[in-house]
């Protein structure tokens, strides 16, 4: 019974973080299209390196 606790806990726990990736993925996007419309290369090459950490994190949650 305590595995099936833990198990369901864990899947909570990836769709809460899931859900604040997306957001954050949502937000970056924004910032990046700020960045390109301003033509602003070091506010776009933060934003680029934000969005792969972020694309790292969430191929690693659907993976599991």
């Amino acid at each position: 019974m305590k595995q099936v606790m833990n198990a369901y806990r864990k899947k909570s726990l990836d769709k809460q973080k899931l859900a604040v990736l997306r957001l954050e993925l949502n937000y970056e996007l924004a910032v990046l299209f700020d960045a390109l419309q301003e033509n602003n290369e070091e506010m776009k090459m933060k934003s680029k390196r934000k969005l792969e950490r972020i694309r790292t994190e969430l191929i690693k949650l659907e993976a599991l």
